[in-house]
């Protein structure tokens, strides 16, 4: 072997190894970056949600569409913060909202710049029989369950890894006492868009939206790891 050759092998190696450190390194940002936007949900802190994402963005929940900043401001803030915390940045006294984010599957672009990945959602909710009154009391269950998955895109702007695309999907909804196995099923669709509802999405999905018993695929980002085929329904 020549010393040219070695250092072209050379070289080949250090960039090969480079390049598997940065899918590492997105990898591990944006499992972070999802992780602490379900740390901020537990606890209704929605503007640090909203300053999760990218300029250019939206967020797909249960078919609504809420589209670039604006909808996904009016989405957390407009929508949830004054539903679920009475337009209060922050914890509110008696409201359980955990949201952990796990079964994690994250897929870096080739040029590290964008990434796509699918989280599980197991969600426990519930009013505490002390805060039943007031603004927390129009909401319907005490205490109730939901799993739902995210099949999100981010982006890379400046350095910083953001959420592009947040699509949560929920596939059950039960109250606690009565478990999933006998929960009725539930129309989860909105009806009307924005304007006209000040708080709607921009557009609707209407196919796929349907909660258990019905166990339809969300579809996957990835190709299967070892024959390398998408799935196809």
């Amino acid at each position: 072997m020549t010393e040219l050759s070695l250092e072209t092998d050379l070289a080949s190696m250090l960039f090969e190894l480079q390049r598997r450190v940065d899918v590492l390194e997105a990898q591990q940002a944006v499992r972070t970056l999802q992780h602490q936007y379900g740390y901020y949900l537990d606890k209704t802190l929605y503007r640090e949600v909203v300053d999760l994402f990218a300029e250019d963005s939206e967020a797909v929940f249960c078919g609504g569409v809420f589209k670039g900043k604006a909808g996904v401001r009016r989405l957390y803030i407009d929508r949830f913060s004054n539903r679920f915390a009475g337009g209060v940045n922050g914890p509110v006294f008696g409201f359980l909202l955990d949201h952990p984010q796990h079964q994690d599957v994250v897929t870096v672009s080739e040029d590290g710049l964008s990434a796509k990945g699918r989280f599980r959602c197991t969600m426990q909710a519930g009013i505490h029989k002390d805060a039943t009154e007031g603004f927390l009391g129009r909401v319907t269950h005490d205490q109730w369950w939901e799993g739902g998955m995210y099949e999100n895109e981010y982006v890379k702007e400046d350095g910083v890894w953001k959420i592009k695309r947040l699509n949560y999907r929920p596939f059950w909804h039960s109250e606690y006492g009565t478990g999933w196995a006998q929960s009725d099923p539930m129309d989860v669709l909105p009806k009307v868009t924005f304007p006209e509802d000040p708080v709607g999405p921009d557009e609707i999905i209407s196919a796929g939206y349907e909660l258990y018993p019905n166990t339809d695929v969300f579809p996957f980002h990835y190709d299967h790891p070892v024959t390398g085929a998408p799935w196809r329904p």
